[in-house]
């Protein structure tokens, strides 16, 4: 029932009765459900790195065996990303994130209940299924909720802090449960927040329907040439040229799909447009940066200076703490001197950030180590929120569920790369692969930093 079927049924007499005056949905509960199901995604990346030591202990994993944790569940949300915005559009965002949630619930429990690594990979990737269908249509809901570009802005900054607060909970949350418990424990959190964002779904009115044909093809094509590359970057060898192969042939065949089809899952004429090309690209150098590092630092935490899961997660807390406010003080920046200027600054930060913590090694004092940490969440914390408000500017309003899932595809691919490649790294030692993932992440971001200039100042 929505709000409209609230209203009192006209009488014969009016001047007895007046009727109560019309009042349209709230935006807030959509907001609150968007942001609690934004938290739900990131709060299992976060919980799951600082709990991959234990993983891999107790499942008898290896070193690719805890990077296919990791990217069993970002390589399905990333393809998947590219047509659940369509599909969100299709059959409206408040169907299409029901959905998402209880399918991410149930995943969540089969992850927790695992007898062994194939069982836990198969849940994983069913979760990043269901991620990728709740993604898309949480930031639909906030466009609709709010129409105003303005209050539009600030509620996706909140937005953002959701996930935000769920990343700074996430490693000592999951440090505390794996050391108190057991591993299983980090999927099970997530079945009473799955409860409570179908009951603020209750009070979001039904999303329209839109029409946005889906493009099995160009989904087919996309999810064997991300595959083929993930799988190349974990597992190296021989095999790694024969991947490297098919994700070239299946992404040139996925542009050629995506070029000829009249509706196309990702229109490549949104390229055309500067802002988009600048979102998407500083997207993900800025998740290149934060995740990798967090996946990085965590085994660097444990498996060099031997704290426990819990002592990995604290370690993160400085850095984490500060993300929401940051996430808010940035819409308000942005308000008043346009985007350009967060997004840029930003960055700069992420880049002194990363450079700082070319310092650390097995003798830095703990103190410092966590320290040097806080600019870099700083960075990202702060360009994040500008850059997904200015991609969703830059299209129609229409188009808000494929633009945030084209957003969000790439920087979940760009997540799932730098796992693999900074796993890769870590394989032959972790010491050094922290100095090279530092100075790969660095060199991306002084990248889009430049780029970003080419932003209007306002827009």
């Amino acid at each position: 029932m929505t709000s409209t079927d609230l209203s009192p049924a006209p009488v014969e007499n009016p001047g007895r009765y007046r009727p109560a005056p019309h009042r349209g949905p709230r935006p807030g509960p959509a907001l609150a459900a968007a942001m609690l199901g934004f938290a739900l995604i990131t709060l299992d990346t976060s919980v799951v790195n600082v709990a991959l030591p234990a993983i891999g202990a107790d499942l008898r994993a290896g070193m690719s065996g805890l990077q296919w944790v990791v990217d069993s569940y970002t390589l399905a949300f990333a393809a998947l990303l590219l047509s659940s915005g369509a599909l969100a559009d299709r059959i409206g965002a408040s169907r299409a994130y029901a959905v998402g949630v209880v399918v991410f619930t149930l995943a969540s429990a089969a992850c927790g209940l695992a007898p062994g690594l194939p069982a836990l990979l198969a849940a994983r990737t069913v979760q990043g299924v269901a991620a990728a269908v709740m993604l898309p249509a949480s930031l639909a809901l906030v466009r609709e909720a709010y129409g105003d570009p303005a209050r539009r802005a600030r509620a996706v900054s909140l937005w953002a802090a959701g996930g935000t607060v769920a990343v700074a909970l996430g490693p000592v949350a999951g440090g505390a449960l794996t050391t108190a418990w057991s591993w299983r424990a980090i999927f099970f959190i997530n079945l009473p927040l799955g409860l409570l964002a179908l009951a603020l779904l209750t009070r979001v009115a039904r999303s329209a329907r839109r029409p946005a044909p889906l493009d099995l093809p160009g989904q087919l094509t996309a999810v064997v040439a991300l595959a083929a590359l993930t799988f190349a970057a974990i597992e190296g060898g021989t095999e790694a040229w024969w991947a490297l192969g098919v994700a070239a042939v299946f992404f040139a065949a996925f542009l050629l799909v995506e070029a000829r089809r009249k509706h196309p899952m990702v229109p490549l004429g949104l390229f055309r447009d500067t802002t988009v090309v600048v979102a998407v690209t500083a997207g993900a150098a800025n998740t290149v940066a934060f995740y990798g590092m967090v996946f990085v630092f965590s085994l660097f935490f444990q498996q060099v200076l031997g704290l426990s899961a819990l002592g990995a997660g604290l370690m993160f807390l400085p850095m984490t703490g500060l993300l929401a406010g940051v996430n808010v003080l940035s819409a308000k920046v942005a308000a008043r001197y346009g985007a350009r200027l967060p997004i840029v600054v930003g960055q700069v930060v992420s880049v002194a950030g990363l450079l700082g913590l070319l310092v650390v090694d097995a003798d830095t004092p703990r103190v410092a180590q966590a320290l040097l940490l806080v600019p870099l969440a700083l960075g990202c914390g702060f360009a994040l929120p500008p850059l997904i408000a200015s991609m969703l500017e830059a299209v129609p309003a229409e188009r808000a569920g494929t633009a945030a899932g084209l957003l969000n595809a790439i920087r979940q691919t760009a997540g799932a790369l730098a796992v693999a490649v900074f796993g890769s790294f870590a394989a032959a030692g972790v010491a050094g692969a922290l100095r090279t993932s530092l100075l790969i992440s660095a060199g991306l971001l002084t990248l889009t930093a430049l780029a970003s200039l080419k932003l209007p100042r306002r827009r």
